[in-house]
């Protein structure tokens, strides 16, 4: 995509808008990508865990395009649009990073610290279940829809 750019942050690789970015614009596809299947994550390769987007209960996609650099923040500007679609949740200005909550779109087995730095931060990140409703309500509409079904 023309609207972002990989870029080096503390985290090791990031995402960052190469330009300004309207509300609900595509910043990242993961259609297409390669599909991996496991009954859980930690099954998977690490380079394929560290950077796929999980889309059902044993499924994950990995593109190996830019979007797999999307870091993670307890206050994100971007969110999930169906399955495999990252968009601005928000106006984005040039240069910003572009960020998700990886609860968006995780349901698996793993957990990581956290070290994003928000005001808000959770401190341990992991699967969506364990999102508290009103961050669940903060997110709505930019939530995977697989989880939303799941948890229906």
């Amino acid at each position: 995509m023309d609207n972002v750019v990989v870029k080096d942050t503390k985290f090791g690789k990031g995402l960052f808008a190469a330009r300004d970015i309207k509300k609900d614009e595509v910043v990242a596809d993961f259609s297409g990508g390669k599909i991996y299947k496991a009954e859980k994550i930690s099954d998977l390769p690490k380079e394929v865990a560290d950077h796929a987007v999980q889309f059902g209960e044993h499924e994950w996609i990995d593109t190996g395009t830019s979007g797999r650099y999307i870091n993670h923040s307890c206050e994100p500007n971007c969110g999930i649009k169906g399955k495999f679609t990252v968009v601005a949740m928000r106006d984005l200005k040039k240069g910003e990073e572009i960020r998700t909550d990886y609860e968006m779109h995780e349901d698996a087995d793993w957990r990581m610290n956290c070290e994003c730095g928000a005001k808000s931060c959770r401190k341990v990140i992991g699967a969506y279940k364990n999102m508290p409703d009103s961050i669940r309500e903060k997110y709505k509409g930019y939530i995977s829809d697989w989880l939303i079904e799941k948890y229906k």
